[in-house]
């Protein structure tokens, strides 16, 4: 299974976050990484100091915030091989995978199990096949064999580890079918619960997992481990715990946080939310019903094959609209047949055995309470309709999430096929739409995207869904009884009566001119006038108000491109490098002292790696291994093929990695004189040590290329619009905006829309918009978002630069405007941006500018590169 941009990311800082902590401690590790100015920005408040474990100080303990949809199971199956490699370093761990409840214990274990799951699948590519999977109420059924060969997960949940339990008390039991487990050198390990009588230690799971220190896997079970008492997190004793959670806790080290926009660009959900008010049940049910037939419809045009389904929450037993009502009115009123309904409640469960995904299915609509809420996942579900307010109503988060999900993930051709759809019912416009914001803040959206993906549609059929978010058009004046009457009954007015006699008069939305003539039809004639001038002032206010983007500007910024094969291409050194023909084996295979080195202890080893100090030991039966006593296996060559399946890399044939690698070891073993079985105990820090020398040697390569093909000699660039960016109203909708008291002027977007800028929204950067929106001659400019893949940018010898702003100016030249701190020293990475800026500008034959904006430490400001005239000043 092909993993999503964001999903990638993810693992490599957990990557990143284990294999710093393996050298410098988890606390140095999560500070740095969570202190970079884009991770701030990006965690937005969740990440504070590190927050160690009380009982379990250096062991490492992060949490990865995902929204709902965003495959966080799929995630910790990858997380085991990372953490393999990174922390734990053996080759077969010991997992105890914690779940928040036991139907999700079961349906995981189920999961994992089945061999042709997805989840099942990762494990077993990444350990050969070689994987037992265990339900935690079978512990006994583990072997010692199976922990010595096999990657082996117990799946519980967070209360089969609180000794008050049933499930807790069998887990740190003494049981004589434990025993083969435990040998004679280990019983005196020190941290293992003992006897009564305080003899030899409780062949008990709990001294089990102390003795092979599990790798804690924790889904969704929010503030889990925190919650275990000091005594208890030390039982268990993990090398290491990573959860998955859409909803963190402040205590759980969130160490990378997915935004739910980024679900939505790789296609993994639908959004935005399409919700429909009414003012009864019985029109939302119909309404909604309706809506999965016309999606049917539209779906038998898609190349996939998708059966929408209507997904209703029914009201508890105790309420009007339980669920034998609902199913009653569907099959009268709405004349669905019953075998295209299934009930899911706690007794009765239609859906078992059953394939939702099948086309011989019949289901179309589901009726449920808050049965689904736990592991139900049906991508077929489209429409959700509760019968109750959204606000009381509970577990709506849980199942709105059902219809989340996107078929296939794949974008559908069908534009209603790519949103989630609800229908609900208020007393009053624009109730269920705050609740419904917040029941997505509730799923792990930020409060700004969660309303950002919601659409509010009101009972008039219209179609301009931006305009319902407009300011509302109010007017007071008298009115008799009858003429009030008469406008209630006109759609989209309602009509109030004020402490002042007057009756107040408001629209929600567009005016047009024919609902303008039926309300002044109805005003007494004195009154028409003033009526008639108030909307022509609303109306000019709207209008001056309208950001370029809402009037039908677009801003397009051409593209930098270079000639490959004789055609010019959008310049990237990813696809430069593809049609550069690089050898490894062309360069030394040499790990020096400095990069790597082992030193022999009593029960372990001393590495140094790159100038850090790192301890590696392990379990005490290998111990009594002498250090120099030849094992089995353990050759040159077999470490050569270890390391060659272990740096598995796209881009470099495999006899051209062996023979590097052989090189590498032979270098190891000969020049330097370190011994087989020091390299294969520390593998897993050579194969780093490996990885990170292979990838400078792969990055010379790239600056080689990108140097040739942007800055040589023989290179040829063309700024293009063959390849421009363009910026419409619909862009960058989700993103996090700016806050502060600052309102621009000139912004593309307007003043509501901007992005944000900084991490607190009111630094250097936000000084520098200033200067640019106060800027003579600009007609308006654009905060560019940093790796949104809509983003202008250019490329670098290692990916791209998205300078910080672009502007279009009023004599039809494009000014990009990159914005560097008084912090930041002028470095490589700082020249780099500066000459593919300029290159940029020089290339674009006078219609493109690129400055560089610094802030000297007198507070003024100067801008290199660009050929203008700009001044910019704080």
């Amino acid at each position: 299974m092909q993993l999503k941009n964001y999903q990638t990311e993810t693992l490599d800082t957990l990557r990143r976050f284990l294999e710093e902590a393996r050298v410098r401690g988890p606390g140095a590790a999560y500070a740095e990484i969570t202190g970079e100015p884009e991770r701030q920005a990006r965690l937005r408040g969740y990440a504070g100091a590190y927050k160690p474990l009380d009982a379990l100080p250096d062991t490492p303990y992060v949490c990865l915030r995902l929204p709902t949809g965003g495959g966080k199971t799929i995630l910790a199956a990858h997380a085991v091989a990372v953490a393999r490699d990174a922390w734990v370093e053996k080759d077969w761990p010991l997992v105890l995978w914690l779940t928040p409840t036991n139907t999700i214990r079961r349906q995981t274990v189920e999961a994992l199990k089945n061999t042709r799951h997805a989840y099942r699948r990762v494990l077993d590519e990444a350990f050969s096949g070689q994987v037992r999977i265990y339900d935690i109420a079978d512990f006994t059924h583990m072997r010692p064999h199976d922990i010595r060969g096999n990657c082996c997960i117990v799946v519980g949940t967070i209360q089969t580890l609180r000794v008050k339990s049933p499930d807790g008390r069998k887990v740190y039991a003494d049981n004589e079918e434990m025993e083969a487990h435990f040998s004679a050198a280990q019983f005196n390990a020190p941290g293992l619960e003992r006897k009564e009588d305080g003899g030899r230690p409780k062949f008990s799971f709990a001294n089990l997992m102390h003795l092979h220190r599990p790798l804690m896997i924790v889904d969704e079970a929010h503030n889990a481990v925190t919650g275990l008492t000091r005594e208890m997190q030390a039982r268990v004793n993990p090398c290491a715990i990573v959860e998955f959670t859409a909803t963190p806790r402040r205590n759980s080290n969130i160490l990378h946080s997915v935004r739910a926009q980024e679900l939505k660009r790789a296609r993994m959900i639908k959004l935005p939310i399409r919700l429909f008010e009414h003012t009864s049940w019985e029109n939302a049910v119909n309404a909604a019903v309706a809506k999965r037939a016309e999606l049917a419809e539209k779906a038998k045009e898609e190349a996939d094959y998708i059966r929408p389904v209507t997904l209703f929450q029914a009201e508890p037993k105790n309420r009007d609209v339980k669920v034998e009502t609902l199913k009653q009115h569907l099959i009268d009123t709405e004349q669905v047949p019953e075998h295209k309904i299934a009930v899911a409640t706690g007794k009765k469960r239609d859906l078992d055995g059953i394939n939702l995904f099948d086309p011989n299915c019949p289901i179309e609509h589901v009726i449920t309470v808050q049965a689904l809420k736990e592991g139900w996942d049906c991508s077929f579900a489209y429409v959700f309709c509760t019968v109750s307010r959204v606000r009381d109503a509970t577990n709506v988060e849980q199942l709105l999430g059902r219809v989340m999900r996107m078929p296939y993930a794949r974008r559908r051709r069908a534009p209603d096929l790519n949103r989630a759809w609800a229908f609900v019912s208020e007393p009053a416009f624009g109730e269920a739409a705050k609740a419904l914001t917040d029941k997505l803040v509730g799923m792990g959206f930020d409060e700004e995207e969660a309303r950002e993906s919601v659409e509010t549609e009101s009972l008039l059929d219209n179609d301009d869904l931006f305009a319902l978010r407009e300011e509302a058009f109010a007017y007071r004046v008298p009115l008799a009884p009858e003429e009030t009457e008469t406008l209630q009954a006109l759609d989209g007015v309602s009509v109030r009566e004020t402490e002042g006699g007057e009756v107040e008069i408001t629209v929600q939305g567009p005016l047009g001119e024919s609902l303008q003539d039926e309300i002044a039809a109805v005003l007494p004639t004195e009154s028409r006038r003033r009526f008639r001038e108030a909307v022509v002032r609303h109306r000019a206010k709207r209008e001056a108000e309208r950001s370029p983007a809402e009037r039908g500007e677009t801003l397009r910024i051409p593209g930098l491109a270079t000639e490959t094969q004789g055609e010019f291409d959008f310049a990237d050194t990813d696809i430069l490098i593809e049609d550069h023909d690089w050898t490894l084996s062309r360069h030394a295979a040499v790990l020096e002292e400095a990069e790597f080195d082992i030193r022999p202890t009593a029960r372990g080893f001393e590495i140094d790696l790159h100038g850090n100090r790192v301890q590696h030991g392990f379990l005490a039966e290998e111990a009594e291994l002498a250090l120099d006593h030849p094992v089995e296996g353990w050759t040159p060559e077999a470490l050569v093929g270890w390391l060659d399946r272990k740096l598995y890399a796209e881009d470099i044939a495999q006899d051209d990695m062996q023979l590097w690698l052989s090189r590498l070891v032979t270098y190891l073993m000969g020049r330097r004189g370190l011994e087989i079985n020091s390299l294969m105990h520390c593998k897993y820090i050579l194969a780093r040590a490996a990885r990170d020398k292979i990838g400078a040697i792969r990055q010379q390569e790239r600056d080689g290329v990108y140097q040739r093909a942007l800055f040589g000699t023989q290179a040829r660039v063309r700024v293009t619009f063959d390849h421009a960016f363009e910026f419409r109203e619909d862009i960058y909708r989700g993103v996090r905006l700016h806050r502060g008291r600052w309102r621009p002027s000139k912004h593309f977007l307007g003043p509501n829309r901007v992005p944000a800028m900084g991490i607190t929204g009111d630094g250097e950067e936000v000084q520098c918009a200033q200067a640019l929106d106060r800027l003579p001659g600009l007609r308006f400019w654009l905060r560019n978002v940093s790796r949104d893949p809509a983003s202008f940018r250019l490329p670098l010898a290692n990916g791209f630069f998205y300078p910080d702003f672009v502007a279009e100016l009023e004599d039809g030249r494009l000014l990009v405007v990159e914005y560097k701190g008084a912090h930041i020293a002028e470095n490589a990475d700082t020249l780099e941006k500066r000459n593919i800026g300029a290159l940029w500008e020089r290339e674009s034959a006078g219609r493109c500018l690129f400055v560089m904006v610094e802030k000297r430490l007198n507070g003024k400001d100067s801008k290199r590169g660009g050929r203008g005239t700009f001044q910019l000043r704080f």
